[in-house]
């Protein structure tokens, strides 16, 4: 069952291809097809309860395989392509082939196929979700639906909305901390795109600033805080995730004071061992917890589902791109020997026995190891964020004291006692942002942080960092302990290549963003 769109024109033909409503377990690839536009309207989608479930399944699935370049998904853009692109545009992760070449050399163009179909998966994702929006509410008004069960729907919609918003800002604009926010943003779609008037409406709205684009995000995310119960499932959204993304939206801002405020609501203003009264999340004991058992863990805020019958396939699942061939990979990447040898990285830790795996000595994430079915659920966030990002605003904001018990929250289940903290190190904040490197490698939260600190005159790499190419990625770089030299030279803030381009097809079905491309395209 789907509902799909067809027009002549429009912004972006993925942004407006329309709903398609499809269960997690259906075994099509291609889910949101071009049909005749009277195939399935939106009103007929949302007229009972059972069609209204499918519509949102359907954007959940939109989500997480997505469309590569018209046909079949390679988990675009939250399945498994924004954890992959984000570790490629970083350098604790090594590209060894030419699969990620353009976006781990940062050689992007207009037309390059990974940074447009991210850009149009995100967008095809945002209307979906608009669609869900419009058609809950003319159900609520119709009695189909209570105000309540309408409101959550909504809820679901809006937290993916914001989530989308939030990744475009990372690839396609400057940090907030670049004029506070005052840089172009990207366009804010809240209507649906379903007919050419829809278009031309949406077609008038411009990129405003940073600071606009994260307001509404947040607004989007205390409208789903409000609205959303605390399920058991965590590949929908709740009222913790909610809450969970702002810790990371407010910590993107720099507004410490209200990442603190947001964490307390999850359990952060604790000690010892941290329980979140909203959905009651903990740390797993062991830091594979959250990876064995992805489905069913304490520690998982929000993921996105895959499995067997629907995931993003060998070109794009999680453990195929991730793993090395002797388990079941394609030897595409493999972790950075410098972020290895780190001397924050120390050895015993588990992360490096639990979550590490060989191959000729050359060490792989073993986070994701289901090459078989690829049915990992990507994490998108888990309470060990929380706490860490907490962390980081305690210490900025001079509480020593409780960023110290956070960070060690984390850190302690994993490095041997020997090595535990018994008091703040003389930088917390560096052993804080240095944790977050370990503790997430592997899972897209790299490039994040570099572009949020890009500015950071302390803490910032000032842009993309220098890399390792991969001849200097051998068994004796792991072995020796030695930091490598990257041969890769860094590029500054003030490249255009530290941002992506919106694509060709985008500025010429838009004369709006034709005048507000990213220089240097």
């Amino acid at each position: 069952m789907k509902i799909t769109y067809k027009y002549k024109s429009g912004l972006n033909r993925f942004l407006i291809l329309g709903l398609g409503l499809v269960l997690f377990t259906t075994s099509c690839k291609k889910f949101t097809e071009i049909q005749p536009q009277d195939a399935l309207s939106d009103q007929t989608a949302f007229d009972d309860k059972s069609s209204i479930e499918l519509a949102m399944n359907g954007v959940y699935q939109q989500a997480a395989v997505g469309i590569y370049e018209g046909g079949a998904g390679r988990g675009y853009p939250f399945g498994a392509a924004s954890i992959e692109q984000a570790e490629m545009r970083g350098e604790d992760m090594v590209n060894l082939a030419t699969f990620y070449q353009i976006t781990y050399q940062a050689t992007q163009s207009t037309s390059s196929a990974n940074n447009v179909n991210h850009y149009n998966n995100l967008y095809n994702l945002i209307n979906q979700a608009n669609i869900v929006i419009d058609g809950v509410r003319t159900a609520k008004n119709k009695g189909i639906l209570t105000e309540a069960e309408a409101n959550s729907y909504e809820g679901e919609s809006r937290f993916l909305r914001a989530l989308a918003h939030h990744e475009l800002l990372l690839n396609f604009s400057n940090p907030y901390a670049d004029g506070n926010g005052g840089q172009p943003g990207v366009p804010y779609r809240e209507t649906a795109i379903k007919s050419s008037a829809d278009f031309d409406e949406a077609s008038k709205i411009g990129r405003g600033t940073v600071a606009e684009v994260y307001t509404k995000i947040l607004a989007d995310l205390d409208f789903s805080e409000a609205n959303l119960a605390q399920g058991t499932n965590y590949s929908r959204a709740t009222k913790g995730a909610a809450i969970a993304l702002k810790t990371r939206i407010l910590l993107h801002k720099g507004d410490w004071a209200g990442v603190i405020a947001e964490g307390a609501k999850l359990g952060t203003n604790g000690s010892g061992a941290f329980t979140s009264p909203v959905g009651n999340y903990k740390l797993t004991d062991s830091p594979d917890g959250p990876f064995v058992n992805y489905k069913a863990n304490s520690e998982s805020i929000f993921s996105i589902a895959n499995s067997a019958a629907s995931n993003g396939d060998v070109n794009g699942a999680l453990a195929s791109m991730l793993l090395p061939a002797s388990e079941g990979g394609r030897t595409l990447v493999s972790t950075s020997p410098n972020l290895y040898n780190a001397s924050f990285w120390k050895e015993g830790d588990l992360r490096k026995t639990l979550l590490q795996v060989a191959e000729n000595g050359i060490y792989f994430t073993f986070k994701y190891r289901d090459a078989t079915t690829k049915g990992d659920w990507a994490p998108i966030i888990r309470y060990a964020e929380v706490l860490l990002n907490v962390a980081e605003a305690d210490a900025r904001n001079g509480n020593s004291g409780q960023a110290l018990n956070l960070l060690n929250a984390v850190r302690n289940r994993s490095v041997p006692a020997t090595d535990r903290f018994t008091s703040a190190p003389a930088d917390l904040i560096l052993a804080i942002l240095n944790e977050r490197r370990v503790e997430f490698a592997g899972e897209g939260r790299r490039w994040p942080d570099l572009h949020r600190l890009a500015l950071d005159a302390k803490y910032g790499s000032g842009g993309i960092p220098a890399k390792l190419n991969p001849g200097q990625v051998t068994a004796a770089a792991f072995s020796n302990g030695v930091i490598v030299t990257p041969a890769r030279a860094a590029i500054p803030r003030t490249s255009f290549r530290f941002l992506w381009p919106f694509p060709l097809s985008e500025v010429n079905s838009n004369p709006l963003l034709a005048g507000q491309q990213n220089p240097g395209y």
